[in-house]
């Protein structure tokens, strides 16, 4: 938390009003809201990772440029450890959807209108994002290859498929994943912003000056250049 208040003092010329850590995602990162005298909030990230931290900052105020939505980096301490950014609250499109996958009825007019608008957005990253897009600076590589792809297909296996009990033969699943992988990684343009991880957790949903509901879009530093359908 000191080096977010040290950060902050030093980017509004004066201490934050409060600074309260906040819940994080499945990563190593801390978070802090950081309240202004005036009421407005920002958010203040301490990573454990100068490589992670470096890649975020650069996608970030690159997204920014292209006018994506994304969350702005607003300063970054000399360390490049920790960094501020705007706050786009605490609902993730996960949370917005929670009443539609406890209605025996489904989802409701809004959670599939609100769906659409990220899925709608999703090529605006992936191709917009990536114009321009210095690929080298993606952690840990740049480019989807075929180990990465084996990551994400055995993480199904063993933390999906496995979990449920069903029986299955596993040499032919390893053959089916590998021929998979083959197929994602030659028969496709490999030009896109890959996302990787684009889940309903990593979609913020914040109100605008209209009082819509626009999806922004975090978590991203683990990207890089692969194929447009991947995600």
């Amino acid at each position: 938390m000191d080096s977010i208040i040290k950060l902050y003092t030093k980017y509004a010329d004066k201490a934050p009003s409060s600074c309260e850590r906040i819940a994080g995602g499945g990563s190593n990162r801390e978070y802090y809201r950081i309240t202004e005298d005036s009421g407005k909030t920002l958010i203040g990230s301490v990573g454990t990772s100068i490589e992670e931290n470096n890649t975020f900052i650069y996608l970030s105020r690159h997204f920014t440029e292209k006018g994506l939505p994304v969350p702005e980096v607003l300063a970054v301490s000399e360390d490049g450890m920790a960094y501020l950014q705007s706050d786009l609250g605490s609902t993730t499109l996960y949370d917005a959807l929670k009443s539609g996958r406890e209605n025996p009825d489904g989802y409701s007019t809004n959670d599939i209108r609100l769906l659409e608008k990220a899925i709608r957005l999703l090529p605006r990253v992936q191709v917009c994002g990536a114009n321009g897009l210095d690929f080298k600076q993606c952690f840990p590589q740049e480019e989807m290859n075929e180990q990465n792809a084996m990551f994400d297909l055995n993480y199904f296996k063993y933390c999906f498929l496995k979990a449920t009990g069903l029986d299955f033969q596993e040499d032919k699943l390893e053959n089916e994943f590998e021929r998979l992988a083959y197929i994602l990684l030659n028969n496709s343009d490999m030009t896109a912003f890959m996302y990787r991880d684009f889940q309903s957790r990593n979609v913020m949903i914040v109100k605008d000056e209209n009082d819509e509901e626009v999806p922004y879009f975090i978590d991203f530093q683990g990207g890089r250049k692969g194929p447009v359908y991947y995600d």
